[in-house]
């Protein structure tokens, strides 16, 4: 029995061995730049796959619109038969006419970009019935017949406005697009540098903490030899424990910051966006920016998407304005044919006769509509002048929310940046302080009280000098998505699928 439980044992041992040398070893780490998270933003983001086909879509219309000049080929065939009743009587009966038609019909129509619809075309019809014995008789006519309006609808201004109403929708779905992009690339910089922070915070969290235990190393040494008192020990111990405490929040913040990054640069759908692991590059250097908020407030009227959009919808405006102002006028068109006859009882011969050119058949005049009233037309003219002087103000707006937003952020740079000399100033005091604290408790003139509430203070003044740097870079992302230089300054191009 013995030799057989060994031998189940060592069974399972040699299983356990397999299995761990046949798994392999979890991948480390990937060390992202930020420069590599906002180049997978771009490539897989979500809202930015989403919003590019806005832009595709807006294309899309434009080239519905521009089918309006296409030509349309027309055929038809139809028959007819009428049977007329007439006013004598045989054999008691009242007599009755017969006709029969075969028309055929084919023509070539479209709207040329001056206003003028035209069909270009030929028919052909086969009479018959009682009044010729029902023998064949062939007409044919080949010619252009052509509408010409002279008020409403004239000019290629009124023919194409919807075309250039589709094009600058197409322009600002671009520019929203644009902004789309800035702005995601914006939360990516952002969440970046919340993910920096989150393991800054960490590894101040562990420092602290081993000041802690550093601090209740000593006290129990110096409580042993009877220097210390078993309350200062206590003090230390609850420190120490309290610093356990921050650091399972600080792994904590590091791992919703990691997955807050993770959701903008990936387009992972299942649970292995957890077991993802980043590594991000440390941030040693701070740069400092200088930044001019009335020379860059020209700039950014120049590069700002939402300035671009009310520039464009104020176009947009324009162009509907002057359409309805021109539905206004009353419809007087020019109208005429000019064609070919052919008649004759072959049907060869009628055909040839319209080849011939022998018989023109034209016709000319004027067609005037007048409604008695406008309403539908007037109403929409004040609407379209309404619409245009929303947009100038919309513009103008946009222009004033530019220049706050430009000041604010700009001020909101130099105030970060002095917040962060004076976090600094504060933690090299902090710094400076605990350590003499320190020696005068070595000393046996000081206490742990003080101690650990210049550790506190301390960590405190790291973590204050940690927000102010991570603010500070914040606020020079959003000074260049204020300006709308973010994917400049970055040589991000983007572009919709088609």
């Amino acid at each position: 029995m013995l030799t057989f439980r060994r031998l189940l044992i060592l069974s399972f041992f040699c299983r356990v061995i397999a299995l761990a040398t046949a798994q392999t070893a979890a991948p480390g780490p990937e060390r992202l730049s930020l420069d590599d998270a906002v180049r997978r933003a771009v490539a897989k983001n979500f809202t930015i796959q989403s919003d590019s086909y806005d832009v595709a879509i807006a294309k899309a219309r434009v080239l519905e619109q521009l089918g309006i000049f296409d030509p349309q080929l027309t055929g038809s065939f139809t028959y007819r038969e009428n049977e007329i009743p007439g006013t004598t009587f045989t054999a008691g009966l009242r007599d009755f006419t017969v006709s029969q038609s075969d028309d055929y019909s084919l023509g070539l129509a479209g709207l040329l970009p001056w206003g003028m619809t035209y069909t270009l075309g030929a028919t052909a019809s086969n009479s018959r019935g009682t009044f010729n014995l029902f023998a064949d008789s062939y007409s044919t006519f080949a010619g252009i017949t052509a509408r010409q309006p002279l008020l409403r609808g004239f000019g290629f201004g009124n023919t194409t406005a919807q075309i250039r109403i589709a094009q600058t929708n197409r322009a600002i779905t671009e520019w929203q697009f644009k902004q789309s992009v800035i702005d995601t690339v914006t939360r990516v910089i952002y969440a970046y540098y919340d993910l920096n922070f989150a393991h800054a915070s960490l590894r101040s969290a562990q420092r602290s903490r081993e000041l802690a235990a550093q601090l209740l190393d000593e006290n129990e040494k110096r409580f042993r030899v009877g220097a210390m008192s078993e309350f200062d020990v206590t003090s230390a111990r609850s420190r120490l424990a309290n610093r356990e405490e921050g650091i399972l929040n600080a792994e904590r913040f590091v791992r919703e910051a990691g997955n807050a990054l993770k959701a903008l640069i990936s387009d992972e759908r299942t649970m292995r966006l957890h077991e993802w692991q980043i590594e991000i590059e440390p941030m040693i250097t701070l740069p400092f920016t200088v930044v001019d908020a009335r020379l860059d407030f020209q700039e950014a009227l120049k590069k700002r998407p939402d300035y671009q959009q009310a520039q464009l919808n104020l176009k947009r405006s324009a162009i509907n304005a002057r359409y309805q102002r021109n539905q206004l006028l009353p419809r007087v068109d020019l109208v005429g044919s000019y064609g070919y006859n052919g008649v004759d009882p072959s049907r060869a011969t009628a055909q040839r006769l319209v080849r011939d050119q022998d018989h023109p058949n034209f016709s000319y005049g004027v067609q005037v509509t007048i409604p008695l009233t406008f309403t539908t037309e007037r109403g929409r003219h004040r609407a379209a002048k309404f619409g245009q002087r929303q947009a100038e103000i919309d513009l103008a707006q946009v222009e004033q929310n530019i220049v706050v937003a430009v000041g604010n952020t700009a001020a909101n740079i130099s105030t970060t940046h002095a917040r962060v000399e004076a976090a600094r100033r504060a933690r090299e005091l902090g710094e400076q302080t605990l350590d003499a604290e320190q020696k005068r408790l070595r000393a046996g003139t000081g206490n742990t009280f003080f101690v650990v509430q210049q550790q506190e203070l301390l960590a405190f003044v790291e973590i204050a000098e940690l927000r102010a740097e991570a603010d500070y870079r914040k606020a020079v992302a959003e000074y260049d998505r204020q300006l709308g230089i973010t994917l400049e300054k970055l040589n991000i191009s983007v572009a919709a699928p088609k």
